[in-house]
């Protein structure tokens, strides 16, 4: 299995299929790459190079007991774009995965990027606060906390339903991906999987998604139940600089398995787009 070693000797395994431009996806908690197969066969059937890695605890990457936040996270990304030596590379990240991408822009700048998609991501910031009174209460993810540790397995399988919305009378969700979802979330080490519900509810991405200064596709839908728009992506495109903000009525926030075709002609339709000249050199 191809892996790297970053830079406190953590092993993060990674996919690479493919040639062309690279396109790197992050995935969402408490995932792994496996979910973005559909993606990278996609992207890699349409002349560009797709890549996904394991975040740390997750899947086949170590499962380190420090770590487990998104500075590291970011850094392990970066450690993955340096390795393969990636240039104008697309990054593409859900849900956590979208702080990831976030935090690297923010941290790393966009010297090895051409553009990014953020998809159903949590930036700016999830958790309420007195500056973010439209995030959600910090209860609800004491509550996420208290369902990990106590019980994760059912915790898992419950909490695909409304990650799909598998819960809606309209959803056609099969039991085969919420099954799919409970094998890849079992896979996350337990502390990696409780630290990172602190890392993508109370990180705040405002100043990173600043700097911003590539052409960026923010992806949402209007039913997604984990990460509500409204704190979400919506504010998100009020504050890159470049942003174009697609909202899929109805979507759930695993729209990639429920919305996929819909997704598939986003990412395909933004790939494919010129690259626009980088803000800074307007």
């Amino acid at each position: 299995m191809p892996t790297l070693i970053t830079h406190d000797g953590t092993e993060i395994f990674y996919k690479d299929w493919g040639t062309g431009t690279p396109v790197v996806f992050s995935h969402g908690w408490p995932l792994n790459a496996d979910v973005w197969d559909e993606q990278l066969m996609l992207v890699a059937s349409h002349g560009f190079r797709g890549i996904a890695h394991d975040r740390r605890g997750h899947g086949r990457s170590a499962q380190t007991w420090d770590g487990n936040d998104m500075n590291t996270y970011a850094e392990d990304l970066a450690a993955l774009l340096d390795a393969l030596d990636l240039r104008d590379a697309i990054l593409v990240g859900h849900s956590t995965g979208g702080g990831e991408v976030t935090r690297y822009i923010g941290r790393h700048g966009t010297g090895r990027v051409a553009k990014a998609v953020l998809l159903s991501a949590v930036p700016p910031l999830m958790l309420r606060t007195p500056a973010n009174p439209d995030g959600q209460p910090i209860e609800v993810f004491d509550e996420i906390r208290a369902g990990v540790a106590t019980d994760r397995s059912q915790f898992y399988r419950d909490l695909s339903a409304p990650f799909y919305g598998a819960n809606r009378a309209r959803s056609a969700v099969s039991d085969g991906l919420r099954d799919a979802f409970w094998l890849m979330s079992m896979q996350a080490g337990l502390k990696a999987a409780l630290d990172c519900v602190a890392a993508f509810s109370e990180t705040d991405f405002t100043e990173d998604l600043r700097r911003f200064d590539v052409p960026t596709l923010i992806v949402h839908g209007d039913d997604d139940q984990i990460v509500p728009i409204g704190a979400a992506a919506t504010r998100s495109a009020q504050l890159v600089p470049d942003a174009t903000l697609t909202v899929h009525s109805g979507a759930p926030h695993g729209l990639v398995g429920a919305h996929r075709d819909e997704f598939h002609t986003d990412l395909l339709g933004f790939l494919t787009s010129p690259a626009a000249e980088r803000l800074g050199a307007r």
